[in-house]
């Protein structure tokens, strides 16, 4: 894998260096309209050239195994929480900002001059030098490879599947213990608006991810939702909810039906005597807590659970990956809502 690693990386820094011409080229042909403007926004050409020519590299590997262990390093070199080879300068929070001053890989000024000589003590948060993809990647596989060979045999082997949370393709009571952290309650942290930095670059349209986003479990569209029976106490938080809005309400009575077939189907196939371990956080609407944790525990134990205890854990504004600031701020919506995580613990009998 090294070796192959280390062929990507010589080949695309040749590809740069002697074939810049078809590279850019391609680049004109690769994408419909919405997507090349989306790229050309977040891009700088410099980087979308040596992007290319990874990517080329990458997609000349027949061992699926391979090309899939390389295509996650080349995206990781791009969801950062620092942006990473892109012009975004927080990919970790739910709305990443462009760099107002951005400096080539050789130091020079490419957009932004007139922030040059500010004082404004913005300046060091808007502010971006460029990296060249080729090293990051570099530098990713590497990593990536050293936690290979830390790999000790006799470890249970990972083996990753798609599917969907709502129906599962596993059998009755086959599983030992399921640890889970499902999204939010109205998309509160949009996934999408990180992903879609690296998937445009994977073959998906921008426009088609924009689909996506609907399908995701706490998403605002209506059409096509199966709403569930809820439980007593949740099905009244609903109802508090959208008679402040109504809409909103309807939001969240999708969510906790989503989150009613992801328990029914944690609890099908879980072994008796084994358990789900559950990571939430809450979300505020219309300035009321969606007490996501409770109602979680309320319908798990409408389906059979026992919950033995729901835990707390608190989060260290400066660790984790959504930051919401230096100074504590009571109206800021992110800041109500990411405070604090739960842990419920759901016990199949």
């Amino acid at each position: 894998m090294g070796a192959l690693g280390h062929n990507i990386i010589l080949n695309a820094a040749d590809s740069v260096k002697n074939n810049r011409a078809d590279l850019e080229a391609a680049l004109q042909k690769r994408w419909d309209e919405n997507t090349y403007k989306f790229v050309n926004y977040w891009f700088a050409p410099e980087v979308q050239i040596e992007l290319l020519a990874l990517l080329n590299e990458i997609e000349k590997i027949d061992d699926l195994a391979a090309k899939n262990f390389f295509r996650l390093a080349f995206s990781s070199i791009i969801i950062t929480k620092s942006g990473g080879v892109s012009l975004a300068l927080d990919l970790a929070h739910t709305r990443p900002h462009r760099a107002k001053l951005v400096y080539t890989q050789s130091g020079e000024v490419l957009t932004g001059q007139e922030w040059v000589n500010s004082e404004s003590a913005r300046l060091r948060y808007v502010s971006k030098t460029l990296r060249s993809p080729i090293r990051e990647f570099g530098k990713r596989v590497q990593k990536n490879l050293q936690g290979i060979r830390n790999y000790q045999p006799g470890y249970a082997r990972a083996r990753v599947q798609f599917g969907n949370a709502q129906k599962l393709p596993l059998k009755e009571n086959s599983v030992d213990l399921i640890v889970t952290s499902p999204p939010y309650a109205s998309n509160a942290i949009d996934y999408m608006r990180a992903h879609k930095f690296s998937l445009v670059w994977l073959g998906y349209p921008i426009n088609d991810l924009g689909e996506t986003r609907r399908k995701y479990i706490g998403g605002e569209a209506m059409a096509g939702i199966t709403f569930e029976k809820l439980p007593d106490y949740t099905s009244r938080l609903i109802s508090e909810i959208a008679a402040l809005d109504e809409k909103k309400g309807k939001v969240l009575q999708r969510y906790y039906s989503e989150m009613t077939r992801t328990l029914r189907e944690m609890f099908r196939v879980l072994k008796p005597g084994t358990a789900a371990i559950v990571v939430v956080g809450s979300s505020v609407m219309r300035g009321r807590d969606t007490e996501t944790a409770v109602c979680l525990a309320d319908i798990g134990k409408s389906l059979g659970f026992d919950v033995p205890k729901i835990g707390i854990r608190q989060l260290d504004r400066d660790k984790r990956m959504m930051p919401a600031g230096n100074k504590i701020n009571r109206n800021s919506q992110i800041q109500q809502r990411m405070h604090e995580e739960y842990v419920i613990g759901f016990l199949k009998p």
